[in-house]
């Protein structure tokens, strides 16, 4: 049986904007909105740093007070869809999936304060 996730999403969001900056790269940079559909959901947008102007967005909701569920939704490189399957992209994804579980991680304070 899955426990009960009871965090108010403003307060979710507003935790994930002050401490994803932690875990990523510096000159990466990310905005945390709430999804309105899915009060335990939230999107995440990233912008990597460097010159390739690649930016990743995130879909991740809680399934339970310690586990996030994460999925990417889009990479763009310079405001354009691009292919994410090409190595590096896929690199790349996975170093900010990791990135994202780790602040999580991270704030089972707020998320399983048990």
């Amino acid at each position: 049986m899955l426990e009960e996730f009871n965090v108010d999403q403003n307060t979710l969001v507003h935790a994930w904007q002050q401490q994803l900056p932690e875990f990523l790269d510096p000159g990466d940079s990310a905005e945390v909105l709430a999804d309105e559909s899915d009060p335990q959901g939230f999107r995440v947008h990233i912008n990597a740093a460097g010159h390739q102007f690649y930016s990743f967005d995130f879909y991740c909701s809680y399934m339970d007070p310690r586990e996030v569920k994460v999925e990417l939704v889009d990479v763009e490189k310079d405001g354009q869809t691009v292919n994410e399957q090409n190595e590096r992209l896929q690199e790349m994804t996975g170093d900010y999936v990791r990135h994202l579980h780790e602040c999580a991680q991270a704030l089972h304070r707020i998320t399983n304060p048990s």
